[in-house]
């Protein structure tokens, strides 16, 4: 099975009905395949050739769903970019993927052998030859490059397959959201070029309605949910943080009947929170790059069991290894590891570090966690994150998550900064409402946390550095921290 035989027989199943709408332009099913042909074809008249990379650097849109799977059709190699990270960082992938040509919104400085415009993507899709455009390709090769997210050093692209994407969206109708049927609407908020882009296949395949946002606001996101009487979305944590401190929040009348949520840790409550408002409806997907998606997933019945991510999905086997690559019993810390046919193929000409990350066949995901009794399983942080304080572990997510607890926190991230006394010291950074209070905030964290894990400092800024992915990163603020304290005082 190819990619382009789905859109194809939706094409057929689905007709007329609309297939993708972003504020008032609509495609039907029909329209939105004739589109990828036209732009498939006009891509193999550009002169690309099957197997060649092209990266896709565009906003939420019809546009940039129209170039991703017409790179599919034309038996291309899609390599996703994401509009919020720089230049320099564009470049880089361009230039490791090897990419030949670039599909662009007018972004200065973007380079490649063949540039693709705005303006003349929109006359690609308009004016390519109007056949079907197939170029098949073997199950198990390259369909696309999504890139890690280089939070301890450069990213590394990952090779995903047609095997694997079409393992991923059989786990999605299996597991994640099985209850996708014609006659609904997908709310696309987060970035198609991350997560929610997941969901448009399986949307695609169902007779799914999907709305695009062009870009997140959470009043706009309420407004827009209320007026389409959109049924499912995708959101990352901050988003739904964000959605619940908007004044009209308590106003809208919602009709979502499940929230899609992950890529970023969430506090036990904050879950609490958003389910106290929009019902018990919120699932969960754990997964990385190296495994979009699919590792664990917290079905809406299973959130009395705080903190966990869930059991595996069907597709995976999920288990706790040791230093020694040993599997340990129920309770105990260890890596999460993942072996299965949803995982990658390879690092990108990485030959060592593809190696080094599928250990003795099992996908090593350098997060740490437990599985209890039941099979569930809990991530307590990053394997890169852990900081000793005064000799023991403190585990980042577990102080962030009690500091989300206070009143008006939206976000926190704590690193260990270097200290003659403790050897490191735990210091947090939050962000939320314009009245934190610091003192009432670090008595909070007197009273909820363990002593060597009570963060010495706590600092309020307006907003936390994140990803491309709305990820925090902790590294980030770790630099800034670092900066800061060595920083000469004025005389």
């Amino acid at each position: 099975m190819q990619i382009g035989a789905l859109i194809r027989r939706a094409a057929l199943y689905f007709g007329d009905a609309p297939c993708l709408t972003e504020v008032d332009r609509t495609l039907s099913f029909r329209e939105f395949d004739a589109a990828t042909d036209r732009l498939g074809n006009a891509l193999i008249d550009r002169g690309l050739l099957s197997g060649d990379r092209v990266g896709v650097l565009l906003p939420n849109s019809i546009d940039c769903l129209i170039a991703y799977y017409a790179i599919f059709k034309a038996g291309l190699v899609r390599v996703q970019l994401n509009v919020r990270e720089t230049l320099d960082n564009h470049l880089y992938k361009l230039a490791d993927s090897g990419s030949r040509g670039v599909i662009h919104a007018n972004i200065e400085g973007v380079s490649g052998e063949i540039l693709i415009d705005q303006d003349e993507l929109v006359e690609m899709i308009r004016s390519g030859r109007d056949q079907p455009c197939a170029v098949d390709r073997a199950l198990d090769a390259p369909l696309r490059l999504g890139y890690t997210g280089g939070t301890t050093g450069k990213p590394k692209a990952v090779t995903l397959t047609t095997r694997g994407e079409l393992v991923e969206m059989t786990a999605f109708l299996t597991d994640l959201v099985p209850e996708l049927k014609q006659g609904d609407t997908f709310l696309h908020a987060a970035p198609i070029a991350h997560a929610s882009g997941a969901f448009f296949l399986p949307s695609l395949v169902r007779g799914v309605h999907s709305l695009v946002m062009t870009r997140f606001d959470a009043s706009a996101f309420l407004s827009l949910a209320e007026k389409s009487r959109a049924s499912f979305t995708f959101l990352v944590p901050t988003m739904i943080a964000m959605i619940l401190e908007e004044p009209q929040i308590d106003q809208a009348d919602i009709a979502l009947r499940r929230i899609a949520y992950g890529a970023a840790s969430i506090s036990p409550n904050l879950i609490q929170r958003a389910e106290r408002r929009f019902g018990r409806c919120f699932v969960q997907c754990y997964g990385q790059a190296e495994s979009p998606m699919v590792i664990t997933c917290l079905r809406p019945e299973d959130h009395d069991r705080v903190g966990s991510c869930g059991r595996p999905f069907s597709v995976a086997e999920v288990a706790i290894f040791d230093e020694n690559d040993q599997p340990l019993p129920p309770g105990e810390r260890g890596e999460i590891v993942c072996r299965g046919p949803q995982t990658m193929a390879c690092y990108w000409n990485r030959p060592e570090q593809t190696a080094a990350a599928f250990r003795n066949g099992w996908l090593h995901t350098g997060d740490i966690g437990t599985m209890d009794q039941d099979g569930y399983f809990y991530i307590v942080d990053r394997k890169n994150d852990l900081l000793i304080s005064g000799g023991y572990n403190v585990y980042p997510r577990e102080v962030e998550d009690v500091l989300a607890g206070f009143p008006g926190v939206v976000e926190a991230a704590v690193v260990g900064l270097p200290d003659d006394y403790w050897g490191e010291r735990v210091v947090a950074v939050v962000a939320g409402s314009a009245d934190l209070d610091k003192e009432a905030l670090m008595q909070y964290a007197r009273e909820h946390l363990a002593d060597f894990k009570r963060p010495k400092d706590i600092l309020i800024w307006p907003e936390l550095p994140k990803s491309a992915a709305n990820k925090i990163l902790r590294r980030t603020v770790r630099e800034k921290l670092t900066a800061l304290a060595t920083k000469p005082v004025a005389n």
